[in-house]
């Protein structure tokens, strides 16, 4: 645990002398530093065996380490002014006195027989915990006893693999008493392995329990006192089918000071792990499946209980209901059901003494029996330093949590309690120790993504038990309710975790000390952050629902992580968390600053609302967001070569609104399945190279709602594509295109399609629109187009192009028309039709008293959905010079407006505008 804290300051130090946060003190840190790595390494080469001798030492460190980062971070915040760091004096020679002691301890361990010892068990009964029962096992027993006695002749390892309590040794004991195995086996031995073991005490105990079988198989052997162990025990086993049961095995080198002394006579021997740790299991035998212990099912849970409680009578009906909820809560492991037993058993069987243990299990379990915590104990001492914070951190969840790797690994990297590997992210550090914590059976996969990552995880209550109880011991975290009466009054806490669904009120929180509360705060219910702005030391700021975001946020500049749900969240200032590493809003309508492309530390930006996300600043300083690996839920990002120099190693980006704009980007075409897997895209627009490559090919399930398409200036030649790639598509328009060869035969064959333009491309595009428009008549003797509009050809050609242009009502050549009459009457009708829409909406706008860029934007919408909606043809290109005219004449209005005040302008201001549109409208 004091690893963990080493390791916090470490790289919280590292990072202020990267950054030159205190200049005026750099050598106090570099000399504090020195200091802290010492330790640190001190720490990381003892071994678990002497976690009894520096017990003491830890608790010293820890204390230490805090105050230390207390002083540092409080100069960061700069709440105690520079006079604050004359105590970092005071600390650093506490530290050296601890450092001194070190030094002693080291050579104490160095002088003394450390060599861990063995519980050795020979070939008597496994010891048991409760009454022997077992239940729900047989399936397992078959697997392993086929694994045993079926396969190959050769030597085979069988290992069984679980967390501690899961029934590992009991199965393995079933195994040893079965009949089949007894008769199938020549010998039978076995030797318990603890975390402590000798390898000349393992030597004596195997010699001992297979010499004593092997004499009343084969007669009386003796063998010289002098004559080695391995030698004996390789004699005796020589040409003998045995079965080596080793139990409760915790370190690879167990299986490498001992496999040698198994002979291989390809007779069908077998040796028997049981491990905690996968690792092990793998280590020992990589070719034979691993046999993992599942958690009980609540049936079989209940059966063990009523076994353990009642033995052969039945269960009171009246405590069934009860008994059942007890079982239940004990989430499938076996030593909580046997525990909680064995303390009904020998209790009043009443409804008010059960319903009183239903309601406090885990302490009910924990408070009876000693030998209980020792076995899951077990687990955690012997976890390398590395391990142990993040293993306790996972008490800071509430109880059954579904716990998101996502978030957990985020919490990780704030927390500063992972060791930074070259090469690596910090990201991918915390993901690497979580699978260690998964493969020593501690943590369990929940749940797991398509490509077998895990995505979320669980730890059993017990071992969350086990970590609240180390962490509050020492002081890493502490656990509570609303309430807050469980948090000590004679100590700095530094991370707090309040359990609640209830607001946190203000009045149960406005008497905590300022520097209460020096690193983290995760909250499961809803919080007004009015009361805890003050924290000026938080690091991790974690709630379920934040409301009252205050504008004094931004003074807590340690601050790491903020997560939270919040609908306002008022971050116009958030570029002063200067050290800000995670930001994360459910539910909020935000405006980031222009300024957070200056927040170098920032790794993770997650948004789920109305979020926009302003380009970078434009100069000559350009900040690169190195460390920045995840952009989701923002509406307006514009994925510019610009912003791509500025997130090199971005990871995930996810993107909820519905229009996307590609310029210049350069992806290849296998990239675009990051875009068109995007639910919500309804505009895709692709210019000036956004994407390379000859050929481009659609695959079913994407662009699900995607209406409109451009492709503008695109070095594209083949276009492969289904209709079934773009189910809704209304609009496709290509401009500069002059390497694609046709339009897919496939587009045609949309039903949604209305529209496609052609600006600038080549004959062979319109030849191939023609055709598709050939193949409808022949099909359906009508096109299912309403709009083919090709109103401009490559300029670059000297073949003449016509004007194409079919709708279900025009039944006319597409290869060319006269002036006809009818034409005309439609024309003029269509463009009277536009205007009116047009005169309402400026009529609408002035009603309103709506702001000129209200206006112009609600106008400019109006005569677009009109122009992609309309039924009717638009044949001359006069006429549709003419409506091109129209719409420059808006833009340059719009321009006009978009450049004025944003203040409100009165009725005869709108009356002028709506006449300078009312002008070119009528012309």
């Amino acid at each position: 645990m004091a690893y963990a804290v080493l390791l916090s300051l470490t790289n919280y130090l590292e990072h202020v002398l990267h950054q030159h946060l205190v200049p005026q003190n750099e050598k106090q840190i570099e000399t504090l530093l020195e200091r802290v790595n010492f330790l640190k390494d001190f720490l990381e080469n003892s071994s678990p065996q002497s976690s009894k001798v520096t017990e003491g030492l830890e608790i010293k460190i820890i204390d230490a380490t805090y105050k230390a980062e207390y002083i540092v971070e409080s100069q960061i915040a700069a709440s105690h002014g520079a006079e604050n760091f004359s105590n970092l004096e005071k600390v650093i020679v506490e530290i050296d006195s601890i450092k001194q002691e070190a030094m002693e301890v080291k050579d104490e361990i160095g002088s003394q027989d450390l060599l861990p010892r063995i519980s050795l068990s020979s070939s008597s009964k496994p010891a048991s915990i409760g009454k022997g029962y077992v239940v729900g096992i047989d399936d397992d027993l078959e697997k392993i006893k086929e694994q045993l006695i079926q396969g190959s002749s050769n030597l085979e390892t069988v290992s069984i693999v679980g967390m501690g309590g899961i029934g590992k040794t009991t199965l393995a004991k079933e195994v040893y008493g079965d009949k089949s195995i007894s008769y199938y086996f020549d010998i039978r031995t076995w030797v318990t392995v603890s975390q402590d073991y000798n390898v000349q005490e393992i030597l004596q105990g195997l010699r001992d329990s297979m010499q004593k079988l092997a004499k009343e198989k084969k007669g009386d052997e003796k063998s010289s006192a002098s004559t080695p162990l391995d030698e004996v025990l390789y004699k005796n086993l020589k040409g003998m089918r045995y079965l080596v049961i080793m139990d409760d095995v915790w370190d690879t080198k167990v299986w490498d000071d001992v496999n040698r002394l198994f002979p291989n006579d390809n007779n069908g021997s077998r040796i028997m792990l049981t491990t905690r740790q996968e690792q092990v299991a793998v280590y020992a035998n990589s070719r034979l499946p691993l046999h993992h212990i599942p958690f009980m099912n609540d049936d079989n849970s209940w059966k063990l209980l009523c076994k353990e409680v009642f033995e052969k009578v039945s269960c009171p009906p009246e405590l069934e209901k009860i008994g059942k909820e007890i079982a239940k809560n004990c989430r499938g492991l076996p030593l909580a059901v046997v525990l909680i037993g064995g303390l009904l058993s020998k209790a009043t069987k009443t409804q008010h003494y059960w319903r009183d243990v239903a309601a406090n299990l885990i302490s009910a379990m924990t408070s009876n029996d000693d030998q209980f915590l020792k076995i899951l104990s077990l687990s955690y001492n012997h976890l390398p330093h590395h391990l142990k914070g993040c293993f306790l951190y996972m008490g800071i969840f509430p109880e059954d949590y579904n716990i998101r790797v996502a978030m957990l690994v985020k919490l990780w990297v704030a927390e500063g309690i992972l060791q930074p590997v070259k090469s690596k992210s910090l990201e991918d550090v915390a993901y690497e120790y979580l699978l260690d914590l998964v493969d020593r059976n501690l943590v369990f996969a929940f749940e797991r993504s398509y490509d077998g990552k895990i995505k979320v995880c669980k730890i059993h209550d017990l071992l969350r038990d086990l970590c609240t109880r180390e962490a509050q011991r020492k002081n890493f975290f502490h656990v509570t309710d609303e309430n807050l009466l469980s948090i000590p009054r004679d100590v700095n806490v530094h991370r707090v975790s309040i359990h609640s669904n209830r607001e946190i009120l203000y009045y149960r929180c406005i008497n905590l000390p300022t520097s209460l509360i020096q690193s983290s705060l995760f909250v499961d219910g809803r919080l007004n952050l009015q009361v805890f702005a003050n924290l000026r030391l938080l690091r991790v700021l974690h709630a379920g629902c934040i409301y009252n975001l205050p504008d004094r946020i931004t003074q807590l500049v340690n601050l790491r992580y903020l997560s939270g749900r919040c609908e306002q969240a008022p971050l116009e200032s958030i570029y002063k968390l200067r050290n800000l590493q995670t930001l994360i809003m459910h539910e909020a309508s935000v405006q980031l600053p222009q300024e957070i492309w200056k927040m170098t530390q920032l790794r993770h930006i997650e948004f789920q609302g109305n979020v926009n996300l302003p380009d970078p600043p434009s100069g000559e300083i350009v900040e690169v967001l190195e460390n920045l690996q995840t952009l989701s839920c923002l509406r307006n990002f514009r994925c510019t070569e610009e912003v791509l120099k500025r997130i090199p190693n971005l990871k995930k980006l996810e993107i909820s609104y519905t229009e996307v704009n590609l310029l210049g980007c350069k992806l290849p075409w296998e990239d675009m399945k990051a875009i068109d897997s995007l639910p919500n895209l309804e505009v895709l627009k692709l210019k000036g190279d956004a994407f390379i490559g000859e050929e481009w090919e659609t695959t079913e399930g994407g662009f699900i709602r995607l209406k409109f398409l451009l492709l503008e200036k695109i070095d594209l030649e083949y276009w492969i594509v289904d209709s079934i790639h773009f189910p809704i598509l209304e609009r496709l328009v290509i401009k500069d295109c002059h390497d694609l060869e046709e339009i897919p035969n496939g587009i045609g064959e949309i039903l949604t399609l209305e529209l496609i333009e052609l600006h600038y491309c080549s004959s062979s595009i319109v030849t191939s629109v023609e055709k598709i428009l050939e193949e409808q008549r022949e099909n359906t003797g009508d096109e299912v187009l309403q709009d083919i509009w090709e109103n401009q050809t490559d300029e670059r050609s000297t073949e003449e192009k016509p004007s194409t242009e079919c709708t279900r009502a025009d039944k006319a050549d597409v290869k060319g028309q006269s002036d006809d009459t009818g034409s005309q009457i439609v024309e003029k009708e269509e463009l009277s039709r536009g205007k009116e829409v047009i005169a309402n909406e400026v009529e609408e706008a002035k009603r309103k008293k709506l702001t000129d860029l209200e206006a112009a934007i609600i106008i400019q919408s109006a005569y677009c959905g009109f122009a992609i909606r309309r039924k009717e043809p638009l044949k001359k290109l006069k006429q549709i010079a003419k409506v091109r005219e129209q719409i420059a004449v808006i833009k340059l209005l719009i321009q006009e407006m978009e450049s004025s005040s944003d203040i409100r302008r009165d009725n005869k201001e709108i009356h002028m505008i709506e006449e300078e549109l009312t002008e070119f409208l009528c012309t």
